[in-house]
């Protein structure tokens, strides 16, 4: 039989050439049998197949022997799958060595075709980025499983414009560690220690920084949120702003609130006023028209105060049911809400809907800029006002609406407002309003203003005030990987380092976005792998057990970020925003009742210089990078333990990591789990967040009205900042997984 090699020659196949590639697969993982592989391939082979084809149909036969009693097979798909990018990457950069090639002689090609930035060759000498070469290990390409190698290799690795292979994984981290380190005194050792983490999949940054470090466009930050004023000028800058933020990949916020009501006057015009839903389908359709570098949609999350008078209308956006006109089916809508509403819930009590506008030109101030006792007193004044119009409902009647919503569409998010600002380090210089497309940011926001616009000869100048439009840099640690206390301390600090270096060098969609960046070089430290730590270490998801081992872990992980920040703020400065902040004032460290031996030291340290960061930690939801490091998403248990993705011409087994009979029982699915020990656990966890985490809800279509409601009041009552979606399972419920084992 012959076939057609990759550089066109054609030959006699030699199957003992195919035998030494499948043993070299096979050989690290004893519970694989080689000739299972072989006797599967055989009856597949065919006269003048190309050896590039018979790699992919091993890959795919390996891929689809995976299952729950033999896991090991994904990882021998993925060994096949490294050996077919390093056959590739070697003729298309034309080396001869089998595996990796010269990173210099990459660099300096890729800077050329425009696809690296010259920044790299402009910072690193050649011998520096020689020696870099020599420290590359190309033995951690077997960590992956196949389906996050395949994921990197996809979206991340650099290709041509034919998308030929052109970067392996272990240059890619090289290159990712490279430009953090950039500005570095030691910019080399700090490039080993960056790559070290990326490389062992210790932890993950986020994906446009793994997308975008080292290239040319490097818009290195995932998430941002702006303030929209009520006004015109406000409410399109706001728009132009979203649009270079999905440009550059970046997801969105917006707090929609300040903007008035339908049926609000216009420069005393009654009832001339559209309301917030003309506005939230303007940013709709920015987010089709563009579209994140082709990649996908632009995505947008816009919040609204449930005091509003549009709030009813902002909950029917993404129904099935209503008027077309009053849709906008590609938002995802937040609802912002203070524990007075709650409480009112609570005690079957009326709410108040109010138009913004209207109470800022009664009653001389705005609702929505305060929380807590102050709102409250605000909020008791307008329902005391005779002469502010309002909208009176029962407050379980708007929860009802929210939690039809949320079963149909997944949304709203939920954003407690009040509990978010209490424990804001930096409430001294703002407040929080709303949060991200992910819902683990928490930062001030407030809205940029047109000062001026004048102009000259032709030339048109407008000055604006920028407000703090809100950006957050993150990077997850991997549990799955990191479990002691020592390793979590050395993983954390550089992860510190690296996003606080990303803060200085982004490239921002907007100018506005690196003011406030530097103005508190906020970044977001998550994890990954929560479930797997709990599945391998024996604990259950539904126990005590695991309340303690988040509380534990979780302030420790907290203990080395503060500590971390507070050291890179002692070599380089504190964020500009820290006098008079919680951090300095040690505030931040009483409300949380961190009184031992070891914080007291750490408090004292922190008062004497600083931290680096305003805020330091936000769970976000990891779910592409989490599939590269091989580990379970962010906070969130499993949602299959065995599960088959289906791709174009292919479909991908896929199990929860390490499963075997010693996690089987550990790995309860999502769906299967009693939410009110997941809400339990992620309020354990929020003490020690000083932002919020990407929190789902998985119910099932058996749950009650009266059984969901009792889970938001929980998440509330549990003192949770954020509800991320409701997943709500199918009607058709599988069997469980672990019995049919």
């Amino acid at each position: 039989m012959e076939i057609v090699k990759r550089n066109g020659a054609r030959e006699e196949l030699v199957f003992a050439k195919m035998k030494k590639v499948i043993d070299f697969a096979c050989a690290p993982h004893k519970e694989t049998d080689p000739l299972e592989l072989e006797a599967a391939l055989l009856p597949l082979f065919r006269h003048g197949m190309t050896t590039k084809e018979i790699q992919r149909l091993l890959i795919q036969t390996a891929v689809e022997k995976t299952s729950v009693e033999q896991p090991e097979w994904q990882f021998v798909a993925a060994k096949l799958l490294i050996y077919d990018l390093y056959k590739e990457a070697g003729i298309n950069r034309q080396y001869e060595t089998f595996g990796y090639g010269d990173l210099y002689t990459l660099i300096a090609d890729l800077t050329e075709r425009g696809l690296y930035g010259k920044y790299i060759l402009e910072t690193y000498t050649k011998s520096e980025v020689d020696e870099l070469c020599g420290y590359i290990k190309p033995e951690r390409d077997y960590l992956f499983n196949y389906i996050g190698l395949k994921t990197l290799a996809d979206r991340y690795l650099i290709k041509g414009r034919g998308k030929e292979v052109l970067e392996l994984p272990q240059e890619l981290f090289m290159g990712v560690a490279m430009h953090l380190a950039m500005k570095e005194k030691d910019r080399v050792h700090y490039a080993k220690q960056f790559y070290d983490v990326l490389s062992k999949l210790e932890m993950t940054v986020a994906t446009p920084t793994l997308a975008n470090a080292r290239k040319p466009h490097h818009q290195l930050s995932s998430c941002f949120i702006d303030t929209v004023p009520d006004d015109l000028w406000g409410i399109y800058q706001v728009d132009q702003s979203f649009a270079q933020v999905s440009k550059h990949g970046g997801g969105m916020g917006i707090y929609i609130g300040k903007v008035r009501s339908r049926g609000s006057d216009i420069r005393g015009h009654k009832g001339a006023a559209g309301g917030v839903v003309p506005w939230i389908k303007n940013y709709n359709n920015t987010a089709l028209a563009v579209d994140q570098l082709g990649v996908r949609s632009g995505a947008v999350a816009v919040y609204l105060d449930v005091w509003h008078k549009d709030i009813l209308d902002f909950l029917n956006l993404k129904t099935n049911n209503g008027d077309d006109r009053m849709k906008a089916h590609d938002i995802f809508p937040g609802v912002c809400i203070p524990d007075e509403f709650m409480k009112q819930v609570q005690q079957r009590g009326t709410w108040y809907l109010f138009d913004p506008h209207e109470v800022r030109a009664v009653m001389g101030f705005s609702l929505e800029d305060s929380w807590g006792d102050e709102w409250l007193r605000r909020y008791a004044a307008c329902i005391g006002n005779p002469a502010l119009s309002r909208d009176e409902i029962p407050a379980i009647d708007i929860m009802k609406r929210i939690m039809t919503s949320s079963f149909e569409t997944g949304t709203p998010f939920l954003f407690f407002r009040d509990t978010v600002n209490r424990s804001n380090p930096n409430k001294h210089a703002g407040m929080i309003y709303c949060s991200n497309l992910c819902t683990e940011i928490a930062q001030n926001g407030s809205a940029t203003e047109l000062e001026q616009m004048f102009h000259e000869d032709g030339v048109i100048t407008t000055r604006m005030r920028a407000g703090d439009f809100v950006v957050c840099n993150l990077s997850s640690l991997n549990l799955g990987r990191v479990r002691t206390k020592e390793d979590i301390e050395r993983v954390v600090s550089l992860q510190m380092r690296m996003m606080d270096n990303v803060i200085d060098l982004n490239r921002y969609p907007v100018p506005q976005a690196e003011i406030t960046n530097k103005k508190y070089r906020a970044v977001g430290l998550g994890t990954s792998g929560y479930h797997q730590l709990l599945a391998e270490n024996g604990v259950a998801w539904e126990s005590e057990e695991h309340l303690q081992t988040a509380d534990e872990l979780y302030e420790w992980i907290n203990y080395c970020a503060i500590k971390a920040s507070k050291d890179i703020a002692k070599e380089k400065g504190a964020y500009p925003m820290f006098e008079g902040s919680e951090w300095q004032t040690g505030e931040y460290f009483k409300q949380r009742d961190y009184a031992t031996s070891e914080w007291s030291e750490l408090q004292a340290e922190v008062a004497k210089y600083g931290v680096r960061n305003a805020w330091m930690f936000a769970i976000a939801p990891t779910a592409s990078t989490s599939l590269i490091a091989g580990s379970t998403a962010g906070i969130d248990p499993v949602y299959r333990k065995f599960f088959v993705e289906e791709k174009k011409n292919a479909v991908i087994p896929q199990t929860a990591p390490n499963l075997g009979p010693k996690t089987m029982w550990f790995y309860k699915e999502a769906h299967r789990i009693d939410q009110l020990w997941s809400i339990r656990a992620a309020g354990v966890r929020q003490r020690h967040i000083d932002q919020s985490q990407s929190f789902n809800l998985y119910i099932t279509p058996e749950l009650s009205a009266r059984e969901f409601l009792e889970l938001y009041m929980a998440a509330w009552e549990n003192g949770l900042k954020t509800v991320y979606y409701c997943r709500n399972q199918s009607l058709e419920v599988e069997d469980c997984v672990s019995c049919s084992a």
